[in-house]
């Protein structure tokens, strides 16, 4: 079972407090201060197209981290979260086109919606465990694109046409492009719903979350709700997946319910074992791997693809099964210079 790893007792002061050492304090307010001025230059000096891209690794960050909440620390399989980045998608989409929303009221609407509607999903599903779960979010992420082309909805979602929206620029009195400010905006929402993702796993609720991953018998036998536990969170990774489909609606202007296939759950599913279960930083890794790595192998050969892909996939997973972040902790503790207590606090089985 996932235990929180105790501070060295040089980090604790001669009362038991376990602060983080002073020297160590201004490092990381250093490395902080460094990562803002490197965002805030990027986002002045870049391209369009870059921006673009690093606003869409951002967006596919938050959709891994919202399924790595429910896979890696909860241990629920799904196939069917691209049901819910096309919820959000289309919720964000009709809010900024019909009503006339902000952009940031319509992405917190829109995750409100897929929160409200994956704990719906999640309180049945959760009796559900392994593969019976599995193919209970695949009925969703398949049944989904089908029933926004319905002709009983086609007025408000474009049926197979899908819908086009117009992104509004920064407000009055900032100086920055459309482009700018909405990769601005989206580091901002990409940072806080990160910290909301740490802040959950290292609480009583996410201790209660791994404990039922990791031994659900003993978890009932202490009074852990199993069946709440779990629908909340899979309404909490709804709700990340969902306002990561708002934002990419946003980011391309155009929603279309083929976008939405069952191919884009198994992406952000990859996503999750390459960047790493169950740690807050495999999000990052695997949004790296889903965006380039498919366009890279199509450079390299266009007649198999998909065949360097699958071994790509087989290589990694071999090298590291932990995934990358996995992988580079382990380096990091076998390099003699790294200081004890600074990898992650959360000690993996």
């Amino acid at each position: 079972m996932s235990t929180k790893m105790i501070e060295p007792a040089l980090d604790a002061d001669p009362r038991g407090s376990t602060s983080p050492h002073p020297s160590r304090m201004v490092v990381r307010h250093g490395i902080s201060a460094a990562l803002v001025t490197a965002v805030g230059v990027f986002c002045l000096l870049a391209p369009g197209y870059l921006l673009f891209q690093a606003t869409q690794l951002l967006i596919y960050a938050v959709a891994i981290l919202g399924l790595n909440l429910l896979v890696g620390y909860n241990g629920q399989l799904s196939l069917g979260h691209s049901a819910f980045y096309a919820l959000g998608a289309y919720v964000g989409a009709m809010l900024i086109g019909y009503a006339q929303f902000p952009i940031v009221p319509a992405i917190a609407a829109a995750a409100l919606v897929c929160l409200i509607v994956g704990f719906l999903f999640g309180f049945p599903a959760s009796r559900l465990a392994g593969h019976y779960l599995a193919l209970a979010t695949f009925a969703l992420s398949v049944a989904l694109p089908q029933l926004l082309k319905h002709k009983s909805v086609q007025a408000w979602t474009g049926g197979a046409q899908g819908l086009v929206v117009d992104r509004p620029g920064a407000p009055a009195g900032i100086p920055l492009t459309t482009d700018q400010w909405y990769f601005a905006l989206t580091v901002v929402i990409t940072v806080a719903l990160f910290v909301l993702a740490r802040n959950l796993v290292e609480s009583r609720i996410g201790r209660a979350l791994q404990a039922i991953r990791d031994q659900p018998i003993a978890a009932r036998t202490m009074g852990v709700n199993t069946t709440l536990h779990r629908a909340v969170i899979f309404g909490i990774s709804s709700m990340y997946v969902g306002a990561a489909g708002a934002m990419a609606a946003l980011l391309t202007q155009f929603v279309s319910p083929d976008s939405y296939t069952l191919q884009l759950s198994i992406a952000l599913l990859i996503g999750v074992v390459l960047g790493g279960t169950a740690r807050l930083s495999g999000p990052i890794y695997g949004a790296l791997f889903i965006l380039f790595v498919p366009n890279l192998l199509d450079g390299v050969s266009k007649s198999a693809p998909g065949v360097m892909y699958g071994a790509l996939l087989i290589l990694v997973i071999l090298a590291m099964p932990s995934g990358i972040a996995g992988g580079l902790d382990r380096l990091r503790r076998r390099n003699p210079s790294h200081p004890p207590g600074a990898h992650s606090s959360v000690e993996q089985r």
